[in-house]
């Protein structure tokens, strides 16, 4: 749609609010409302704002900035259809020169994806969020909503129903849905949309989870995209599925019926290095102090950095290749879990992909064996390292990596730093119950 047709279909749409969302360098959702009166004015001219406020951006003394809708991600929100109804748009920052804002979490997407492009590919994703409900028991606390597993349904499954609802919401916001399901763990659940490009994908994994915590706090329930929230039980993921897709020939480059488990060259390229950067865009796509508690041996989460096709404990995997689907050939990525923001995992992801394509790196030999079983000598032998094992050992290999760093900016990067180490510090500085427990009664 053009500007024309947004603002009749608003009016059409009886808009009387507008949403203009945005992100924050950790992936939280920014808003500001306007009236519909406005909406010409901000497709026109954008909205200012004070970006000083907002974590990662500009100093005070430099904070006027302007959001500019993106008019291909207008919605109207499906919750606030009364009378009154309100759109939404996701917008891209710009400071008062009109240029993009570089430490702006899109614009650094944008960025890499630009780069693929001059380079004759799209890079398509798609990303697959596990998340939890939960409910207060009769003591206030925060309990799983069902004690359900894998697959079942109602009456064990007592979350069918809701999330049937957000399924129906995201399709009003545009998404095509493939299927819906309890999750392994009691009260975890999953929803997975069809993949497309990167950009477009991370605004729906923003819209995703706006649209689930939104329904689940209208039935009463929290819904939580926290990697571990509860001890003893498998955690969320975003498990991504990439391709590229040349711009020219109209063909998934990552597809070769010669090649082993039927990907190509460039395929295995995009995988090596993506193997080779792992430890340092771990600080990306699993970005808190909990996502180390999920990346552990033993709830199906990947520790170990290397590649198969049945493997579901190596960090990549290669699904089957099934005959007539050779657009569907991918490379399976089980790392990054959904508290990252996607507009940067996906950045770092692509630039580690492109810098294995750009050197003709090679993988090493595909691993098949359960690797969770594997010793500290197998390990060596096979040369398999594993991923960080805490939120500061991953920001301090990611400040050595020039590539991953180079694919968030100068700007975004050393505040992206910063942040991370004060997160880590605050929580090494806390007193838990787990040290409470422990050591009050006994030392």
């Amino acid at each position: 749609m053009d500007s024309k047709a947004v603002l009749q279909k608003a009016k059409k749409d009886g808009v009387k609010f507008v949403e203009l969302q945005f992100s924050d360098i950790f992936g939280a959702i920014k808003s500001v409302t306007i009236t519909a009166e406005r909406l010409d004015e901000a497709i026109d001219r954008g909205i200012w704002f004070d970006g000083s406020s907002i974590e990662g951006f500009t100093r005070i003394c430099e904070s006027d900035m302007y959001l500019m809708p993106d008019i291909d991600t207008y919605a109207v929100l499906p919750w606030k259809s009364n009378g009154n109804n309100t759109a939404r748009f996701i917008c891209d920052v710009y400071t008062p020169d009109g240029k993009p804002y570089i430490g702006a979490p899109r614009a650094v997407l944008k960025a890499m994806l630009e780069r693929a492009k001059k380079l004759g590919y799209v890079y398509n994703v798609g990303p697959e969020l596990e998340f939890f409900l939960f409910r207060k028991d009769e003591c206030g606390c925060m309990v799983p909503h069902d004690r359900a597993g894998y697959f079942d349904y109602a009456p064990s499954d007592m979350a069918s129903g809701v999330r049937e609802i957000i399924t129906k919401n995201l399709t009003q916001f545009g998404f095509d849905v493939e299927m819906l399901h309890h999750e392994v763990a009691p009260g975890q659940h999953e929803i997975d949309f069809k993949y497309g490009d990167a950009l477009t994908q991370a605004d729906r994994v923003m819209t995703f989870k706006y649209v689930a915590k939104t329904v689940a706090q209208e039935h009463g329930l929290h819904a939580s995209f926290m990697p571990k929230p509860i001890f003893g039980e498998n955690g969320s993921g975003m498990h991504v599925h990439q391709s590229l897709y040349d711009i020219k020939k109209k063909t998934n480059v990552f597809y070769d019926a010669k090649g082993e488990f039927k990907v190509s060259d460039i395929a295995r390229s995009f995988i090596a290095g993506q193997l080779e950067h792992a430890r340092a865009f771990c600080a990306v796509t699993a970005p808190t102090v909990n996502s180390y508690k999920r990346l552990v041996p033993g709830y199906e989460a990947p520790v170990y950095v290397c590649y198969g096709q049945k493997n579901r404990s190596a960090m990549i995997r290669i699904p089957r290749y099934s005959p007539g689907r050779e657009q569907s050939t991918r490379a399976e990525l089980r790392c990054p879990d959904p508290s990252a923001n996607p507009y940067l995992a996906f950045a770092a992801m692509l630039a580690a992909g492109l810098d294995g394509m750009e050197r003709k790196l090679r993988p090493p030999t595909p691993v098949e064996e359960n690797v969770y079983e594997f010793d500290e000598a197998m390990l060596g032998s096979r040369g398999i390292s594993t991923l960080p094992g805490s939120l500061m050992e991953a920001v301090r290999e990611l400040e050595k990596d020039k590539v991953i760093m180079g694919a968030l900016g100068e700007e975004l990067g050393r505040k992206y730093v910063k942040a991370k180490k004060q997160e880590y510090d605050s929580f090494r500085l806390a007193v838990t119950d787990w040290e409470k427990e422990r050591y009050f009664g006994v030392l």
